[in-house]
């Protein structure tokens, strides 16, 4: 009779511990963020913040208006001749965009109706600043920790992953004909903030050193997307 009462009550200790890990994974899953296409991304502190940490892949702004997709050269120097917003996918092949999330010129960035999901924005220059500032730490060790991913062309540069900050080397797109750059070496990720009339910041993340150069580029290069929390 013990024996059946133990047994019993092993099982309802092992339903409780299953019905309360699927409640828990259940809100784990409604706390992570949706873009307007139903992208869910995952996120991590980083000082005093809340980041993304994937790069954004979302096709139409937060009002559900579409982005303009361009995909040759032509399209994509129209757009921003326009100060247009629009994006690509890396090579145009959509297979990139499950690792590496697509590519906006700054104008989309910059658009008033939205590009980040609701309650996030794109974070400014002095956000990244910050940012650069907690995850590189003191030492090229912890410096070296935010390329720790199998993406970078490189990995041997790198260390544990322990950040979890997850840069992603998405290369960008230039203003030339056809002009992909860069895939698996570095990545490039804007900030909202506008540097001149037609250049704005972004941080970049090389795989050459563990430094994190946060400079100014044309609005009209393709670059990534990071949100942080509002």
């Amino acid at each position: 009779m013990k024996q059946k009462q133990h047994a019993m009550y092993g099982l309802l200790i092992l339903v409780i511990t299953v019905i309360t890990s699927l409640a828990s994974l259940r809100a784990e899953a409604a706390a992570l963020p949706l873009d307007i296409d139903g992208n869910a991304y995952s996120f991590v502190t980083i000082g005093k913040k809340v980041w993304m940490r994937d790069n954004l892949n979302v096709s139409r702004y937060r009002n559900g208006d579409p982005i303009r997709q361009a995909k040759t050269n032509e399209e994509w120097l129209d757009a921003s001749a326009k100060k247009e917003g629009a994006w690509c996918y890396y090579k145009n092949d959509p297979a990139n965009a499950n690792q590496y999330g697509r590519l906006y010129n700054w104008y989309a960035v910059n658009d008033p109706r939205g590009i980040a999901p609701s309650g996030w924005h794109l974070p400014s220059k002095e956000e990244w600043i910050n940012a650069a500032n907690t995850l590189t730490g003191n030492s090229a060790t912890e410096e070296r920790k935010i390329h720790a991913l199998s993406t970078w062309r490189y990995p041997a540069l790198a260390v544990d992953n322990t950040i979890h900050f997850h840069a992603e080397p998405g290369g960008l797109r230039g203003t030339e004909e056809m002009a992909f750059l860069f895939l698996g070496e570095n990545a490039f990720i804007w900030s909202s903030s506008e540097a001149a009339p037609d250049l704005a910041w972004y941080t970049q993340f090389d795989f050459q050193n563990a430094v994190i150069t946060i400079s100014s580029q044309e609005k009209r290069t393709g670059s990534a997307v990071r949100c942080i929390k509002d």
